[in-house]
């Protein structure tokens, strides 16, 4: 594990303990999680007959096969924000960058804005799925080697300038949604040369914490977690669009997105904590960082 890695103080016995809301029993928390768990699969298998349609019919299959997904884990889906048809998405050739809570962070974007995921490259070494994520897209980042970095850089720019969206969580780790981390500059470097606008995404679940994947925690447990918490909503933020040109550099650039999921996030925290008790232990909202062994990044 590189040094220089994003981590987050975010832990599953601190910050995603068992809801204290409703709860589903054993059996209809099974039947969720096998048919969750089954139409992921099934659309993973149908990657290579649906990269043949054109990109308005990818799109439409896409949502609708992510929006299944959720629901099926038995979460409810709240869209927020201006526009004038959020689901039609964005044009092409747009930056989405959003904050990192959960697995389940990459289908809910996916609702609105399919396009080409930035993964970490170890996913491309995974049988079958490694081989479905290239087909369907995926752009990967060797995390451990900064060298590598210019290379991805240019692939994004790549994506973007051909019209594709491609959508990033800069924080490089996932935070359990009370607070967030740094934004990384790299990938705005590539909307900057690409001329490409930036599109900032809040994710958040209400209530905070079942749905968080942070720290150690193991996928199954996750899983589990998420299926037996009843009354989960996944909620979807679009922030106002920030126009190619409008920042001189990659760190304004950064700072600006940063700052507009930031904002939105405190005020959902603050809307969520009016309405029910906050946890009495709040260290992942502070800035300490956490041993290497506490992160968990899912792309």
């Amino acid at each position: 594990m590189s040094a220089w890695l994003p981590t987050a103080p975010c832990t599953p016995q601190l910050c995603a303990p068992r809801s204290d809301g409703l709860r589903r029993g054993p059996f209809a928390a099974s039947a969720r999680l096998l048919a969750g768990v089954a139409a992921v699969f099934l659309g993973i298998l149908l990657v290579p007959l649906v990269a043949l349609f054109d990109a308005g019919l990818r799109d439409r299959l896409t949502r609708g096969w992510t929006r299944t997904v959720i629901r099926l884990f038995g979460l409810r889906i709240r869209v927020q924000g201006a526009g004038p048809d959020l689901s039609a998405g964005a044009p092409g050739g747009v930056l989405v960058v959003a904050n990192h809570i959960s697995w389940l962070d990459i289908p809910l974007i996916a609702t609105l804005y399919p396009g080409r995921v930035l993964a970490k490259s170890d996913i491309r070494r995974w049988p079958v799925l490694g081989a479905v994520a290239e087909l369907g897209g995926t752009l990967f980042v060797e995390r451990e080697r900064l060298r590598a970095l210019p290379g991805t850089v240019r692939d994004i720019r790549g994506a973007l300038r051909a019209g594709s969206r491609v959508i990033v969580f800069p924080e490089g780790s996932t935070w359990c949604g009370r607070d967030q981390g740094r934004f990384t500059n790299a990938v705005f470097q590539a909307a900057l040369d690409a001329g490409a606008p930036v599109r900032p995404v809040r994710i958040g679940y209400r209530p905070l914490g079942p749905a968080a994947f942070v720290g150690d925690d193991p996928l199954a447990v996750s899983l589990w977690r998420t299926v037996v918490a009843g009354g989960l909503t996944a909620e979807i933020e679009v922030l106002p669009l920030i126009p190619a040109g409008s920042h001189p550099d990659r760190r304004s650039l950064a700072r600006a997105a940063q700052g507009a999921v930031a904002d939105a996030t405190h005020t959902a925290v603050a809307s969520d904590s009016a309405n029910r008790p906050a946890p009495s232990v709040h260290q992942c909202a502070n800035s300490i960082p956490a041993p290497a062994s506490s992160e968990r990044t899912v792309v």
